[in-house]
């Protein structure tokens, strides 16, 4: 008989092997099941996944050869030309995500991402719920938001509980908190020219509140969805670096950064397709038009049609369809250009479409 290794069992084998061992591994259990009442079940859907992430740490290396000499396998995207025909590559040399303090990427530590009392969530949910009529929408969401008094503030990486509406807990000296140094660096070469690096860092950053939702469209047959990305930093920074990263430009720095994007809504959802040519299309349908008297000479209610008036008052007074931008203070190196402040965007139309330069 042959006996091999443990190292030499295939991979389904030694799981087997794993798995085994621990389930015949004596274990102490302080908790015992419990019974539930038929209320209690009745509460239970069993619907969604919840995902908190603890002591989670990603660093995408750069694409120089590793210890045995071997080329490390490298994020690159290719397959763009510039106006002038050149190709364009892009290659990211670096992408992490890190506790607080990271120091741009350079000393990266754990974080988690989610809560147990609050975390991300792929889920089913009724259209009914949330204002999409009749339909089963799919859903990727963040953290949600909580009333101030339960929350932290967004921004502040020092806040602390009652402080604002965000859920996430930022780090402190014994807790290593939700709030993720987000990072990216990389390298921009049309043709021969590899002179752009260009990097991005994001500080104690926080995305609650955010979420993608997607259903299908029964009258165009097309994928629809609403997309709302929250996204709080007490600092965002973007500057460019020669390639061996020995000498950088001034650093951009946004600080206290919130941006509240909305695209789509219940009433205005973005659709999702692929044109004739294989290119790629984004678009936001334009509003529908009042029909002539649905709106009164006045504009008030009392004179129009009460359905239509309504259907307008909501589309253009709700805040959860607009777009926010909020910059505390904006700093190019050593000059100071102060705050800057987009708010109540509305996007009322929107076509974006990919093309093939090459052709």
């Amino acid at each position: 008989m042959r006996w091999s290794t443990f190292s030499q069992l295939p991979v389904s084998a030694r799981l087997l092997l794993m798995m085994a061992a621990i389930l015949t591994v004596p274990v102490h259990v302080e908790a015992e099941l419990q019974g539930l009442s038929e209320t209690e079940m009745s509460a239970i859907d069993g619907a969604g996944i919840g995902l908190v992430l603890e002591n989670f740490k990603f660093s995408h290396g750069t694409d120089e050869p590793d210890a045995s000499g071997e080329q490390a396998r490298i994020f690159r995207i290719g397959g763009i030309k510039s106006t002038d025909g050149r190709d364009v590559d892009i290659t990211v040399n670096h992408l992490y995500i890190s506790g607080a303090n990271s120091n741009y990427g350079e000393a990266l530590g754990p974080v988690n991402l989610g809560r147990l009392l609050n975390p991300w969530r792929i889920d089913v949910v009724d259209g009914n719920d949330i204002g999409i009529a009749n339909k089963a929408v799919l859903e990727f969401a963040a953290s949600t938001k909580v009333t101030a008094g339960q929350g932290y503030d967004c921004m502040n990486s020092g806040a602390g509980l009652g402080t604002g509406t965000c859920s996430s807990r930022p780090a402190t000296a014994g807790y290593i908190g939700e709030r993720a140094d987000v990072g990216m660096q990389m390298n921009v070469a049309v043709g021969d020219d590899r002179s752009a690096n260009i990097n991005i860092h994001a500080k104690s950053a926080a995305i609650d509140g955010s979420f993608l939702r997607l259903w299908g469209d029964n009258d165009r047959r097309q994928m629809v969805g609403q997309f709302k990305l929250n996204f709080y930093s007490p600092e965002l920074s973007i500057n460019a670096c020669a390639q061996d990263g020995s000498s950088c430009g001034s650093r951009i720095r946004m600080s206290n950064f919130a941006l509240e994007l909305a695209i789509g809504n219940q009433l205005q959802p973005v659709f999702f397709d692929v044109d004739g040519s294989g290119n790629f299309v984004v678009e936001v349908a334009a509003i529908q038009r009042p029909q002539p008297g649905e709106i009164g000479a006045d504009g008030l209610r009392g004179s129009s049609d009460a359905e239509a008036w309504d259907f307008y008052e909501s589309y253009y007074t709700n805040p959860e369809f607009r777009s926010n931008l909020k910059i505390g203070n904006f700093n190019v190196g050593d000059r100071d250009f102060g705050s800057a402040r987009v708010q109540g965007m509305l996007i009322q139309h929107l076509n974006i479409k990919t093309r093939d330069l090459s052709q």
